[in-house]
């Protein structure tokens, strides 16, 4: 097998196609955390570096806004320059933490196309600039529509996608619950079989899009966004599955021909997120949890020290309370919440570490799923 070198910082093209094929290949997948503001980003990024592993960082269009400040009123550029913003700080800063990151957006639904196509504009001028896209790769989420305008509109994005050696992930099927205003509700009694992706409309997706460039599908299989009771939430990962067989068949390809993508991750069983592993997904959605993860440390120090959230000097004994107000304190925190809870992501299985130079065959612990440790060596 032959050398597979990545250098540290933003991959792109061939560079993430190896990894998408690595971690396909060592039978791990790779977390993918959305992130917010420089705090969120900078904990991912330190979270990889500490496990030694290659990371996904994503952002939403609301994560992309809140990025860029609140204060811009045109909310749909602030949009486009929260995700410019978002990743130019990665292209920056990834090579001195030592890490690979995928740089990636978040569901696009109709709506928000023409943020997609905004973006693209801006990562043209990027690349003929650098000569590399800006990001790795967009998320077009067309699912609530009808799968011909689904994938008419995901194929004629991708045409221009490919010039940037970019990659598209579409949806197919539909994920429950709701992601920063974009998914459909989530019914924990009712029958939700929307939430099953057909395998003939893989198949589908893969006759139009393969032809044209590098893409991956999130089709559902019951997971959902948020965090359900147990038991409300049936995943059935035999769907990947047999979607993965349906393409082999029909085109003779090699096992897995589809890289696949797991969203609604948080809260899932292990045994479901090791099969669903097993079946080609190469990218599993984290967000829910590293919000907690976040928030709870901060909360936590603001109701073990009140009168500092009140007060700059104690009005009894006037003692000062600058170093507890200081927003780098209780920030720092949280990100440590972050850094602290991705060291066990997802939580329930064991990991792989994917270091940023490497031989593909090449694999110890870390991040990741691992499917069946027994067959990987140094």
């Amino acid at each position: 097998m032959s050398d597979a070198t990545l250098k540290p910082g933003v991959v792109t093209g061939e560079g993430y196609n190896t990894l998408v094929n690595a971690a396909k290949s060592g039978g791990y997948a790779l977390p993918a955390v959305n992130v917010t503001g420089t705090n969120t980003i900078n904990a991912v990024m330190e979270a990889a570096a500490n496990a030694n592993s290659d990371i996904i960082i994503q952002l939403s269009n609301s994560g992309a806004q809140f990025y860029a400040g609140r204060g811009i009123e045109d909310g749909f550029k602030a949009k486009v320059m929260g995700a410019v913003a978002a990743a130019q700080h990665a292209h920056l800063l990834a090579g001195y933490y030592g890490i690979c990151v995928v740089m990636h957006t978040d569901h696009a639904n109709k709506a928000l196309i023409p943020w997609i196509e905004a973006m693209l504009d801006e990562g043209e001028q990027y690349y003929e600039k650098h000569g590399k896209p800006l990001y790795s790769s967009h998320m077009l989420d067309l699912s609530a529509d009808p799968i011909d305008f689904n994938l008419g509109e995901c194929a004629r994005i991708l045409e221009r996608m490919a010039k940037l050696d970019m990659s598209l992930e579409i949806e197919l099927g539909v994920t429950g619950g709701e992601e920063d205003g974009i998914g459909s509700g989530f019914d924990e009694g009712a029958d939700n079989s929307k939430l099953y992706t057909q395998p003939e409309d893989v198949l589908q997706a893969y006759d139009l899009l393969n032809p044209i460039g590098h893409f991956s599908v999130a089709a559902s299989f019951g997971n959902v966004h948020g965090v359900y009771k147990p038991g409300n939430v049936k995943l059935r990962p035999e769907i990947l599955k047999n979607s993965q067989s349906l393409v082999q068949k029909t085109h003779g390809t090699g096992d897995n021909p589809l890289h696949l993508v797991f969203h609604g991750g948080s809260g899932s069983e292990k045994a479901k997120i090791t099969e669903a592993v097993g079946y080609g997904v190469f990218k599993m959605n984290i967000d829910t949890d590293t919000q907690f993860a976040f928030s709870q440390p901060v909360g936590q120090f603001v109701n073990e020290n009140p009168k500092a959230f009140q007060y700059q000097v104690d009005p009894q004994d006037g003692t000062p309370y600058k170093k507890f107000y200081d927003p780098r304190k209780y920030l720092r925190l949280g990100e440590e919440g972050i850094i602290a809870r991705l060291q066990v992501f997802p939580g329930v299985v064991e990991f792989l570490v994917r270091r940023t130079v490497f031989r593909v065959h090449l694999v110890q612990k870390g991040f990741g799923v691992l499917v069946d440790e027994s067959t990987h060596g140094l």
